[in-house]
Protein backbone atom coordinates (compact mmCIF):
# COMPACT_ATOMS: atom_id res chain seq x y z
CA UNK A 1 0.00 0.00 0.00
CA UNK A 2 1.60 3.41 -1.33
CA UNK A 3 1.17 6.08 1.49
CA UNK A 4 2.46 10.09 0.50
CA UNK A 5 3.27 12.01 4.39
CA UNK A 6 3.65 15.20 4.09
CA UNK A 7 5.10 17.80 6.60
CA UNK A 8 6.76 21.10 7.30
CA UNK A 9 3.63 23.39 6.86
CA UNK A 10 2.54 25.72 9.52
CA UNK A 11 2.17 29.81 10.12
CA UNK A 12 4.79 31.86 8.36
CA UNK A 13 4.53 35.98 7.86
CA UNK A 14 4.34 37.44 4.71
CA UNK A 15 7.38 37.34 2.71
CA UNK A 16 9.02 34.28 4.77
CA UNK A 17 9.64 31.04 3.59
CA UNK A 18 8.57 27.53 4.27
CA UNK A 19 9.95 23.72 2.89
CA UNK A 20 7.42 21.03 1.99
CA UNK A 21 8.43 17.26 2.36
CA UNK A 22 6.33 14.64 0.79
CA UNK A 23 7.84 11.16 2.12
CA UNK A 24 6.36 7.78 -0.36
CA UNK A 25 6.24 4.64 1.68
CA UNK A 26 5.07 1.35 0.32
CA UNK A 27 6.51 1.81 -3.16
CA UNK A 28 9.10 -0.33 -5.35
CA UNK A 29 8.99 1.75 -7.99
CA UNK A 30 10.11 5.12 -8.81
CA UNK A 31 7.17 7.63 -9.53
CA UNK A 32 7.21 8.77 -13.22
CA UNK A 33 6.31 12.45 -11.73
CA UNK A 34 5.61 14.04 -7.65
CA UNK A 35 4.03 16.71 -7.43
CA UNK A 36 2.26 19.34 -5.30
CA UNK A 37 -1.42 21.05 -5.53
CA UNK A 38 -3.02 23.29 -3.25
CA UNK A 39 -6.86 24.04 -1.88
CA UNK A 40 -7.89 27.36 -0.39
CA UNK A 41 -11.09 27.59 1.73
CA UNK A 42 -13.72 27.47 -1.23
CA UNK A 43 -11.52 27.36 -4.38
CA UNK A 44 -10.46 23.96 -6.21
CA UNK A 45 -7.57 22.15 -5.67
CA UNK A 46 -5.31 23.64 -7.95
CA UNK A 47 -1.92 22.91 -9.21
CA UNK A 48 1.32 24.34 -7.91
CA UNK A 49 4.58 22.45 -9.12
CA UNK A 50 5.30 18.74 -10.60
CA UNK A 51 8.25 17.02 -11.40
CA UNK A 52 9.48 14.12 -13.45
CA UNK A 53 11.95 11.23 -12.54
CA UNK A 54 14.30 13.24 -15.00
CA UNK A 55 14.19 16.19 -13.60
CA UNK A 56 12.02 18.36 -16.02
CA UNK A 57 10.19 20.57 -14.04
CA UNK A 58 6.51 22.61 -14.24
CA UNK A 59 5.26 25.42 -12.16
CA UNK A 60 1.92 27.44 -11.89
CA UNK A 61 2.24 31.08 -12.87
CA UNK A 62 1.26 32.29 -9.45
CA UNK A 63 4.52 30.53 -7.79
CA UNK A 64 7.17 31.09 -10.64
CA UNK A 65 10.41 32.09 -9.55
CA UNK A 66 9.17 31.74 -5.68
CA UNK A 67 9.02 28.18 -5.15
CA UNK A 68 11.13 25.08 -6.38
CA UNK A 69 10.25 22.01 -6.38
CA UNK A 70 13.19 19.10 -5.90
CA UNK A 71 12.75 15.32 -5.17
CA UNK A 72 15.05 12.55 -4.31
CA UNK A 73 14.39 9.43 -6.04
CA UNK A 74 16.39 7.01 -3.53
CA UNK A 75 13.90 8.00 -1.33
CA UNK A 76 11.18 8.68 -3.58
CA UNK A 77 10.36 12.23 -1.82
CA UNK A 78 9.52 15.71 -3.10
CA UNK A 79 10.40 18.85 -1.50
CA UNK A 80 8.34 22.00 -1.96
CA UNK A 81 10.69 25.14 -1.19
CA UNK A 82 8.27 28.17 -0.54
CA UNK A 83 9.91 31.83 -0.85
CA UNK A 84 8.59 35.43 -0.60
CA UNK A 85 4.77 33.66 0.78
CA UNK A 86 2.04 35.80 0.06
CA UNK A 87 -1.32 35.80 2.23
CA UNK A 88 -3.13 34.41 -1.11
CA UNK A 89 -0.43 31.44 -1.05
CA UNK A 90 -2.48 30.04 2.15
CA UNK A 91 -4.42 26.84 1.94
CA UNK A 92 -3.64 22.72 2.43
CA UNK A 93 -0.86 21.96 0.46
CA UNK A 94 -1.15 18.29 -1.21
CA UNK A 95 1.58 15.88 -2.22
CA UNK A 96 0.68 13.78 -5.45
CA UNK A 97 2.52 10.80 -7.24
CA UNK A 98 2.05 9.39 -10.18
CA UNK A 99 3.24 5.98 -11.59
CA UNK A 100 1.53 4.60 -15.38
CA UNK A 101 -2.17 5.26 -14.72
CA UNK A 102 -1.96 4.78 -10.64
CA UNK A 103 -2.34 8.51 -8.93
CA UNK A 104 -1.90 8.70 -5.37
CA UNK A 105 -2.32 11.03 -2.79
CA UNK A 106 -1.30 12.61 0.34
CA UNK A 107 -3.11 13.78 3.01
CA UNK A 108 -2.49 17.63 3.12
CA UNK A 109 -0.57 19.60 5.05
CA UNK A 110 -1.83 23.61 5.80
CA UNK A 111 0.19 26.29 5.13
CA UNK A 112 -1.26 30.00 6.55
CA UNK A 113 0.54 32.82 5.24
CA UNK A 114 -0.78 35.67 8.01
CA UNK A 115 0.79 38.52 9.88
Amino acid sequence: QVQLVESGGGLVQPGGSLRLSCAASGSRFTFNAMDWYRQAPGKQREFVAAMTSDGSTAYAGSVKGRFTISRDNAKNTVYLQMNSLKPEDTAVYYCGAQFGSLRYWGQGTQVTVSS
